[in-house]
């Protein structure tokens, strides 16, 4: 077949090798990288004992072509290793009446881990493929997930450096702790005195900065992302989607071509358009539930065609969802508006300028596999408190503010379609809110020992990547204005 090849989601850096879309992560333009077209997956009724490291390799060779079988097969290996609690990778589990896709048992305990392993392989392979002496720098927004996630796929791996940037009180302390104690000679963490969003708007006018890039390619660096805007992220992300059904197929919970119903907690839309593409790849969906918390701009956009970032961002107990503006969007408007490069570009100067923008009737038509929804607090303690009951199975809040619109969905829609719910990250990352679910605990607990609390109420052992995390030396202390943020990585660079 035709190899892939990528072009910006707004229509002027295209024709790009799948070597550059990795290295560079964001368009020249300002875009997104998407592939020319997509791998329409084999019949899947005859992959059902392919294990997680094959299915992987039979999805990432078609969309990174430059590389060889032997280069493709040494990085999954070393990106797939003991680092992983369990052999499955991403077991699936049937618990409260659906299919909890668990995600989280990497070395970070989010769902980020299943890309951010394999991608500083795909990077390094990319950057010593175009011939490059420069160093990259790994330039990373974080909500709380990623940023662990980055810094302990890259840490220590040579001719790289990280930076993460998160927002100093939007994170759970159990995330913070996690990054603040990361070791790594060339791992970097700075906290920003705002949300999210403030710090990906810093990353993203970087990446626009043609002097500051200069400037880095002069000294030897070359900006790159680990965030779900660099294809070499979302790629792997499909993987888990096809494998979860195929364990489904392969222990007779599906039959061939049955559909299923998949939820996705999500924020800044990079997992969900993973499952999307899915689709596009051969995946039998009925429907793509998108599950947002209270900062539920998706959920307007997908009911009313408006996106509007015109609202105060809300910190929740979901954190990493505490998010107004949706990168991968970007790709989606890309895809249903039959590639017009043009109309997306005037969407996000419209985003950019007066804070929104509306789509068509007939885009909205083709986001028909969409279906969104969202949880406030109380829906996500209750959903957390239920599916424990029920099933005595416990889940994070990320996975609750899922379950709990995926309910909603239900007695709405009466679809009995079997459905998966991916699971993004352990309990034990947010313990506090889970403690309050379950009623463990007093206000004047600390995170840690609640921690404890919880393994022994619940008889789950506390996950050993988190066990006494608070006695670990704190290694990163930099906290700056959202403004100052170009200098402090002017100083990490010493440029």
């Amino acid at each position: 077949m035709k190899n892939i090849i990528y072009n910006s989601t707004r229509g002027e850096d295209i024709n790009v090798s799948s070597i550059n879309a990795l290295v560079r992560g964001i368009a020249d333009d300002g875009g997104l990288y998407v592939p020319t077209h997509f791998y329409n997956i084999a019949d899947l009724n005859q992959m059902t004992n392919s294990d997680y490291k094959h299915l992987t390799y039979k999805i990432v060779k078609y969309y990174f072509p430059e590389f060889s079988e032997e280069e493709i097969l040494s990085y999954i290996k070393n990106a797939y290793d003991d680092k992983f609690d369990t052999p499955q990778m991403t077991p699936v589990v049937n618990k409260a009446g659906v299919y909890f896709l668990e995600l989280f048992h990497g070395p970070t305990l989010a769902f980020k881990d299943m890309a951010l392993t394999l991608l500083p392989h795909l990077l390094i392979g990319a950057s010593k493929r175009s011939n490059s002496s420069s160093k990259i720098v790994i330039l990373t927004a974080t909500s709380g997930d990623t940023g662990k996630a980055a810094l302990e796929a890259f840490k220590n791996i040579e001719g790289t450096k990280i930076i993460v940037l998160y927002p100093s009180e939007g994170v759970s302390e159990i995330q913070k702790r996690q990054m603040i104690t990361q070791e790594g000679n060339n791992v970097f963490v700075i906290a920003i005195k705002g949300c999210f969003d403030d710090a990906q708007n810093a990353v993203k006018q970087i990446f626009a900065d043609k002097e500051f890039n200069n400037i880095a390619k002069n000294k030897g660096y070359v900006l790159s992302s680990a965030n779900s805007i660099n294809i070499g992220r979302l790629i792997p992300q499909t993987v888990y989607y096809f494998y979860a059904y195929l364990q489904m197929l392969k222990t007779d919970k599906l039959t061939a071509e049955e559909k299923v119903n998949i939820v996705v907690p999500t924020g800044n839309f990079g997992n969900i358009l993973a499952a999307y593409y899915c689709t596009k790849m051969g995946l039998p969906v009925n429907k793509l539930i998108c599950a947002s918390n209270e900062n539920n701009v998706l959920y307007d956009f997908f009911r009313t065609g408006i996106y509007d970032k015109k609202r105060t961002l809300k910190p929740t107990i979901s954190p990493s969802m505490d998010i107004i503006i949706s990168s991968n969007l970007e790709r989606l408007l890309y895809d249903i508006s039959n590639e017009n490069a043009v109309l997306v570009k005037n969407m996000m100067k419209d985003l950019n300028e007066k804070g929104y923008y509306k789509i068509s009737d007939e885009l909205k038509d083709n986001m028909k596999i969409f279906y969104g929804g969202y949880a406030d607090e109380f829906d996500t303690l209750k959903a957390i408190e239920d599916v424990y009951n029920k099933s005595n199975y416990l889940i994070d809040t990320h996975t609750a503010v899922a379950y709990s619109v995926y309910k909603n969905y239900l007695n709405t829609t009466g679809d009995n379609t079997k459905t998966i719910i991916a699971a993004t990250a352990s309990p034990f990352k947010f313990t506090r809110s889970v403690c309050d679910a379950l009623k463990i605990g007093m206000k004047d607990t600390t995170d840690f020992e609640l921690v404890k609390l919880l393994s022994n109420k619940t008889a789950i052992p506390i996950p050993p990547p988190i066990h006494n995390i608070e006695t670990k030396p704190i290694l990163h202390d930099t906290l700056c204005e959202k403004n100052d943020i170009k200098d402090a990585i002017k100083n990490i660079l010493e440029i």
